[in-house]
């Protein structure tokens, strides 16, 4: 974001305001002692102006400093954090401009107030440390803020992808979309994909795919199921067409270099579903579903099954519509994953609405099991269990209400396995209930689904009689503690 001369710029405008408040004087007093004018020393405190040297000399000597202490890069501790940050690579890599931030600006915030951003930053990174929060984490949990002031749906994306199929056209079965792509990646872009399984390359069993940029060749693993397949070849065709070559190589990000690779990720994904699942026959769909007076699991899945698609990519792709182009973007997208030891963790959620509720809360919190994203794992994992299950997704819908706040949602989930680990997964989408809302999904009124009270986490669940409870309400009994605390403490004041 800055370059070199910009940050020596900066950091010098940053000693002298620093000096200068440290003395009492303002601009105008300097001005007077130095021969500088105030609008020129504005300039260069903000760190747009760097003085020559006969000016740095009448600078140092107004400050009580000298020309060598002025001119270093040696800062007071109290600036150390702003200079830290400026040295590091995390200006270049914040994506200030998606946000409609300009870098010049940026920096003369930090020049007019060091003191406050210094603590703001170290505020930052403890709570980092406090919370395990890895720059992965971080370039997600800006991605998601992107994602949400776009209302997930981007329409350049939705050109791109519309565009590629009339230059390539997929063919009439599902059953060859591997073949199409792989040919495409080979005849359009000269890149050649190459299958592994557990004895030619043991050590990628737990990755989906690698691409080597040296060879221009892409590694899929063989035990895929055959959606997983054709979604990541389909991801790295966008790559290639969109010419995305700041990249992760791997099918995962494991370790995240800049953010311009996890936003090119988000990027190349978002041109697959728009690829597998275009948007004209999507919204057809979808406008026959939305008017349905009753809910029907077996109606969804009917028409999940009509792309080669899994339910995660599935449901991502009707988040874009739904948001927009049908303007109902006051929704949520969460995936929870069951371990094979049986805990649950929310592996990935997206916020288009201002409520944030439900998600991952807290570390070592346990999430509620009353919910229909968990209560439809349970149900999967005992189908398995039994040797039952076909192999074919689950899905269910609820009403569930917040006993914290009675917050009301309607909720429906499709749940997997998620090859390649033994994992199962249920992918979510909810939308807060209103008035407005009842009146474009009937079906929320269906009376045969079923209105459960929930909680956030066992944790904080104010629930008495819950029969599937995995802690108890330790955060909300200690929430109970201190307002009865407070209370005493008011009455006490009162009775004065």
């Amino acid at each position: 974001m800055a370059s070199d001369r910009e940050k020596v710029r900066l950091i010098f405008g940053l000693k002298i305001k620093q000096l200068r408040n440290e003395l009492g004087l303002s601009t105008y007093d300097l001005a007077d002692q130095t021969g500088l004018s105030p609008s020129y020393l504005n300039e260069i405190e903000k760190g747009k102006k760097y003085p020559k040297a006969e000016k740095v000399f009448a600078l140092a000597k107004a400050l009580n400093s000298t020309y060598d202490a002025l001119v270093s890069l040696q800062v007071s501790k109290s600036l150390e954090p702003v200079v830290d940050l400026l040295n590091s690579n995390k200006l270049n890599e914040l994506p200030l401009e998606l946000f409609g931030i300009e870098p010049s600006y940026f920096l003369e915030v930090m020049a007019s107030a060091p003191a406050k951003l210094s603590a703001f930053i170290n505020t930052l990174i403890e709570i980092g440390r406090n919370y395990d929060l890895s720059v992965e984490q971080f370039y997600f949990s800006v991605l998601r803020t992107y994602q949400a002031m776009h209302n997930n749906y981007f329409e350049e994306l939705e050109q791109q992808a519309d565009k590629f199929l009339v230059d390539f056209p997929p063919p009439d079965s599902a059953d060859r979309y591997a073949t199409w792509l792989t040919g495409v990646l080979k005849e359009g872009y000269g890149c050649t994909v190459e299958y592994y399984d557990e004895t030619t390359q043991p050590g990628l069993l737990s990755l989906r795919s690698v691409y080597l940029p040296e060879k221009n060749q892409f590694l899929l693993n063989r035990s895929l199921s055959v959606e997983q397949q054709v979604f990541t070849l389909a991801r790295e065709v966008g790559y290639h067409r969109l010419e995305l070559t700041i990249r992760p190589l791997e099918s995962s990000v494991l370790t995240a270099r800049s953010f311009d690779e996890v936003l090119h990720n988000f990027q190349a994904s978002y041109f697959a579903r728009a690829l597998l699942i275009p948007r004209q026959r999507l919204h057809y769909e979808l406008d026959l579903l939305l008017q349905q007076p009753r809910w029907d699991n077996d109606r969804m899945l009917s028409l999940l099954a009509r792309y080669t698609a899994t339910p995660e990519m599935f449901l991502l792709r009707v988040t874009n519509l739904l948001a927009g182009q049908f303007g109902l973007n006051d929704l949520f997208f969460i995936r929870v994953n069951q371990l094979t030891n049986g805990r649950f963790t929310i592996a990935k959620e997206l916020h288009l609405s201002k409520l944030h509720t439900p998600h991952g809360i807290a570390r070592d919190e346990h999430y509620c099991r009353r919910q229909v994203s968990v209560t439809i794992l349970n149900e999967l994992r005992q189908l398995q269990e039994a040797g039952q299950w076909d192999g074919k997704p689950v899905c269910r819908a609820q009403r569930i209400s917040f006993a914290t706040n009675g917050t009301t949602y309607f909720v429906f989930s499709i749940a997997r396995s998620s090859p390649p680990t033994s994992d199962n997964s249920s992918i979510n989408i909810g939308f807060p209930i209103s008035e407005a809302l009842l009146g474009r999904l009937p079906f929320i009124n269906d009376p045969s689904m079923p209105t459960v009270p929930v909680g956030e986490t066992c944790e904080r669940c104010p629930i008495t009689d819950c029969t599937v409870r995995a802690a108890p309400p330790v955060v909300l009994a200690r929430q109970q503690r201190t307002r009865d605390i407070q209370s005493t403490i008011e009455q006490l004041r009162s009775a004065l």
